[in-house]
């Protein structure tokens, strides 16, 4: 270093565009990471929050949990202070009922029905009068065989048609033969039966009303007193309701007054009046019964009687009765009431504590052991909002006194964790949301037990969904026994009672049944946050949607090699633990690039080579193409980003290798070829699942370039392919160890050698055999010597060439 140097006097050094732009990125990426803290602490501090608020206000438990008919475990419990006996809940429903029965319903006095009652029946007296005056005239004049007697009689008819009265035909003969045969006599003393009746009706009408006409039936009525209020006199008094008459009482009544005053044929005629006049004074008013009934169920007192200070309640060993259980339901009570502030903040701060430790716990596993979602403030908050859902729903729920809380659907956000990331992630959110629904309701351990049990069933049998079916029956199902057997245990354990086993059962029964709602909620966070789960790709599989079937169609020999490479993939995922089922729908799609040029891959070739007519670097980028074609028509068809990787990293940066040499061979300074315009654009895998693909796919083509492929050349090849990705660094960006490597090899060659299996050859092909043998033998010796050397070179690389086109799909997947 120069004195100047030094000093610190000497020209500063340049830095190159290289080093500000890799100090642009750490920036950024520091950034990054700070704006990911914030969102994690916001996203876990809101579900603190919400979690918190959303506590109920739980009651004051004894010294110690007990169950009624179970001994009592802690030590002899004496009231320590004075504190009143609640009664329980039968006896108030009970007292409400009697106060329901007891409670008389209030009728309004109508002063208008008089009156409307008196103008009903002047009107109906004023359309009679002129029909029974037709019926004389036209019988006068039927008598005196006047002209006009047919016309009268129309008159008559049409009159008493007309007529706002309705009387049947009898009472209309009886009316008017009266009529006719008082007036003919002239009988002046005699007064008509429509009079009598008007008189009669009259004095009925005003005997009823003075009684009373309620329009509520009797039947209808729980009491045997009524109360009549009068607003416009401002009165009020109670009668008893046999002393009064609804309406088919009343009809009743005045049906027995008329057949004692008339004939049979009168006193028809005058109910019918009678019906059509009369209605109800005393007016049902709903309004005011069911205040005054309020009034009275407000006042009903909750206590009876009261424990003084020092009594003992209940003793060591002694069994809980419901009777000592009401006794110690209200010391509960009453220390709840009695309560101080500090001591209700002490009780809520210790739940608030509880909370945020088992929060905590599964936080502190997301730091620890799942980077990808701790630092994803995507995934973190899909995690934290499937455990809020839950955690409402469960304070919701215990607002509500008839319903357990064994129906709310805890194993719902487990499972959809489990689906969408792995079981563990599962499990230790099982966990967590058991200690804070047991907390939520009442520190029930029977419900922790349960839950933790029933959950991790549940998460078990999702692990690995192969069909729909697995979750919409089985898993629900499990859960369903699950939650049964451990209820069962319990309820067995402390004599509970078949009654409340069965409410149990049939809260459990809802339960499992909400499990099914878990599939509409995946699917809407999948739309939601972007992700793709076991359901997604279970679709993708079916080789029958129409992305595939054009595949088949299109590139035949590119569909059958993508089978093949799915099945060495997904055996191979298996057989290390990776995502098995992901490992086969990236195989399938790894290659759909191909259909756009699909004669210019050997698998699909029948006639001729088309990169005979193109030179090496145009071939080599034709067939890096497909890498990009793929991903274009991936995204075209909604393929899941997941998918499109594979696409992208199934040859990683890997070198064309075939027509990289024939582009040297056809220059003669090879070093004029530069090695990256024949390198896939990559970039490397860097997932278990994609590091697999990239191997299956160059070790299958490769495979099928093979004469008499035996165990010793298989292995040789794979072994020889797979140390050639790892020398290139294909794999540098995988989580693949070398146990796992070494394991994927076992399973490529397993599947291998069942598909390069040997058979018995049978007598008659042995000779068509032998033959064959005979004339390839011939050929090859007419054949040139470097055509000899050079063929199997051309379909190494050619295989070489499918592989590398493969691996550049996949990472477009």
């Amino acid at each position: 270093m120069s004195l100047l140097e030094n000093l610190g006097l000497a020209p500063k050094k340049r830095k190159g565009a290289p080093n500000i732009g890799k100090k642009k990125k750490e920036e950024q990426k520091k950034a990054q990471i700070k704006r990911n803290r914030i969102y994690r602490g916001l996203i876990f501090g809101g579900f603190l929050l919400i979690v918190i608020v959303m506590i109920p206000e739980s009651t004051f438990q004894p010294v110690a949990s007990y169950s009624v008919g179970e001994p009592w475990r802690a030590d002899d419990l004496t009231a320590p202070f004075t504190f009143s006996l609640q009664k329980t809940e039968a006896e108030l429903e009970q007292e409400k009922q009697e106060i329901r029965e007891s409670t008389a319903p209030i009728f309004h006095h109508n002063q208008n029905a008089r009156i409307s009652i008196e103008s009903k029946l002047d009107s109906l007296y004023q359309s009679i009068q002129p029909v029974l005056d037709l019926y004389l005239q036209w019988q006068v004049a039927k008598e005196d065989e006047l002209e006009s007697a047919r016309n009268d009689s129309i008159r008559y008819y049409q009159e008493k048609n007309f007529a706002a009265v309705e009387f049947d035909e009898r009472a209309w003969n009886t009316l008017t033969s009266n009529y006719y045969d008082i007036r003919m006599q002239n009988e002046t003393q005699r007064t008509s039966v429509i009079n009598d009746i008007r008189n009669e009706l009259d004095s009925l009408l005003n005997e009823l009303l003075n009684e009373g006409i309620i329009d509520k039936r009797k039947e209808d009525i729980e009491g045997d007193e009524i109360t009549i209020r009068n607003v416009r006199e401002r009165t009020e008094r109670t009668i008893k309701l046999v002393n009064t008459r609804d309406l088919p009482e009343t009809l009743e009544y005045a049906q027995y007054q008329l057949s004692r005053e008339f004939s049979s044929d009168v006193a028809s005629a005058a109910l019918q009046l009678f019906d059509q006049v009369v209605q109800p004074n005393w007016l049902y008013s709903e309004s005011d019964t069911e205040r005054v009934l309020q009034e009275n169920l407000a006042n009903i007192s909750r206590t009876k009687g009261a424990v003084a200070q020092g009594q003992v309640i209940i003793r060591r060993g002694d069994i809980v009765t419901p009777e000592r259980a009401n006794i110690l339901r209200s010391l509960a009570q009453a220390r709840a009431t009695a309560a101080s502030e500090t001591e209700r903040w002490l009780r809520y701060g210790g739940e608030v504590i509880i909370i945020i430790i088992a929060a905590l716990l599964f936080f502190f596993y997301l730091f620890l052991y799942r980077k990808s979602i701790f630092n994803n403030p995507a995934m973190f908050l899909l995690v934290f909002l499937t455990l809020l859902i839950i955690c409402v729903a469960s304070a919701l729920v215990y607002t509500f006194d008839d319903i357990s809380s064994l129906i709310v659907p805890i194993a719902v956000a487990p499972i959809i964790l489990t689906i969408i990331f792995d079981s563990r992630v599962g499990l230790m959110a099982t966990v967590t949301l058991a200690i804070i629904t047991a907390l939520i309701h009442d520190n029930n351990f029977d419900y922790l037990v349960a839950t933790i049990t029933a959950c991790s069933l549940g998460i078990f049998s999702v692990r690995d969904i192969k069909k729909r079916s697995q979750f919409f029956f089985t898993t629900p199902g499990i859960v369903f026994l699950t939650y049964f057997l451990v209820i069962g245990g319990f309820a067995l354990a402390r004599f509970s009672g078949w009654e409340k086993f069965m409410n149990d059962t049939m809260f459990i029964a809802i339960n499992s049944v909400f499990i099914l709602f878990t599939y509409p909620l995946i699917l809407m966070f999948e739309k939601t946050f972007k992700i793709t789960t076991d359901f997604t790709l279970l679709e993708l599989a079916d080789t029958n949607l129409p992305l595939l079937k054009e595949l088949m169609t299109k590139a035949p020999g590119s569909f059958h090699h993508s089978l093949q490479v799915a099945n060495l993939a997904e055996a191979a995922a298996s057989a290390i633990g990776a995502n098995s089922l992901l490992c086969r729908v990236g195989a399938l799609y790894h290659d759909i690039g191909k259909m756009v040029k699909p004669s210019y891959f050997i698998e699909n070739q029948t006639e001729g080579n088309e990169h005979d007519k193109l030179k090496a670097k145009m071939s080599a980028l034709v067939i890096k193409a497909h890498v990009s074609d793929g991903v274009k028509i991936a995204k075209k068809n909604n393929l899941p980003e997941v998918v499109i990787d594979f696409i992208k990293t199934h040859h990683g940066t890997s070198l064309i290798r075939f027509f990289y040499d024939k582009a040297q061979k056809s220059t003669e300074n090879e070093a004029e070829i530069p090695e990256e315009d024949f390198r896939y654009d990559g970039p490397l895998p860097f997932t278990k699942e994609q590091g697999i693909l990239l191997l299956a796919d160059g070790i299958e083509a490769a495979s099928r370039s093979m004469k008499d492929p035996s165990y010793s050349k298989l292995e040789a090849l794979i072994t020889r392919m797979v140390d050639d990705h790892i020398s290139e660094g294909q794999l540098s960006n995988c989580p693949l160890t070398f146990r796992q490597i070494q394991i994927i090899k076992e399973s490529f060659l397993s599947i291998l050698i069942g598909v390069y299996h040997s058979r018995i050859e049978y007598p008659d092909e042995k000779k068509e055999s032998s033959k064959k043998r005979a004339t390839e033998k011939e050929t090859e010796i007419k054949k040139d010597s470097d055509e000899k050397k050079e063929l199997p070179d051309v379909k190494s690389e050619e295989a070489d060439t499918e592989e590398q086109s493969e691996e550049q799909q996949e990472k477009s997947n």
